[in-house]
């Protein structure tokens, strides 16, 4: 039974991987709102940080906060030898600086310019600015949320973006109880494919998912957050020019089945057939 499970997930990765590589085969096909957009996911291929302003990109938007955040927790790091001590000056200067005011669907340049975030684009922040100072840790998928977990010394530390007092989770027995909490049940039900990758308020009921993601992929869960507004606005066109984008960036049957169904949604709902 466990090696037919193997070669089922084997398969299925092998699945989505052959079709990410058909999309990416027509990527110059892809729909952009704006120029800045584009330039921003060209530089995104070398520059991560680029690729997360990508969405909603706006040439009015300044990175200036985000400039001001790495310089002072440059110098802290010069300073500091005690990497506990600056793991909490980045979770802490983060807040003070970018994250704000929670708000569903925030982008990474709302982030950025008014302090709007979510748990995708405030984990973002953290994990590009983790990667910066040379931490080991992991970006955690849920079914509606994400947060980052810091291996540092052999511990598990929990980095809960939406939580700016008390999300920043040391005591191992608090860490075990968050992780176990986000742990797939069995025989749940697979989340609802136009439900938004969030928080804070989380359900743990019936929890399907629990996937380590890269950043990049977290880029593409951006991509798909956004793509989740624009479906349930019924406009399937733009939903799915954001879908084919976050599926180059995580080819994951989440991002896949929501463009099955904005395609499939398009045709039944307004004629249009969507296929690329």
């Amino acid at each position: 039974m466990r090696n037919l499970l193997l070669t089922l997930l084997i398969l299925s990765g092998l699945v989505l991987q052959g079709k990410a590589q058909e999309l990416l085969g027509s990527s110059e096909g892809l729909v952009f709102s704006t120029e800045v957009e584009k330039a921003l996911w060209d530089e995104g291929d070398s520059n991560l940080f680029q690729l997360f302003r990508a969405v909603q990109a706006k040439s009015e938007y300044s990175s200036d906060s985000w400039v001001e955040l790495v310089e002072e927790l440059d110098s802290k790091a010069q300073k500091s030898g005690d990497q506990l001590a600056l793991l909490r000056q980045i979770f802490q200067k983060t807040h003070q600086r970018l994250l704000k005011k929670y708000e569903q669907h925030s982008s990474f340049n709302a982030m950025l310019s008014e302090g709007k975030y979510d748990c995708v684009s405030g984990s973002a922040a953290l994990g590009l600015l983790l990667e910066r100072y040379g931490f080991e840790f992991d970006i955690v998928e849920t079914d509606y949320h994400v947060f980052l977990v810091v291996n540092l010394d052999g511990k598990k530390i929990v980095l809960e973006s939406t939580l700016p007092v008390g999300g920043m989770i040391t005591a191992p027995s608090e860490v075990q109880n968050y992780l176990i909490a986000y742990q797939p049940e069995k025989n749940a039900q697979r989340y609802s494919l136009n439900q938004t990758i969030a928080g804070p308020v989380v359900d743990y009921s019936d929890n399907s998912t629990f996937r380590i993601v890269t950043l990049r992929e977290l880029a593409g869960l951006q991509y798909y957050n956004d793509a989740i507004v624009h479906f349930n606005k019924q406009a399937y066109g733009k939903a799915v020019d954001q879908l084919s984008k976050a599926y180059l960036l995580y080819p994951s049957d989440r991002i896949d089945g929501l463009r099955d169904l904005s395609i499939d949604l398009a045709y039944k709902s307004y004629g249009y057939d969507l296929r690329k």
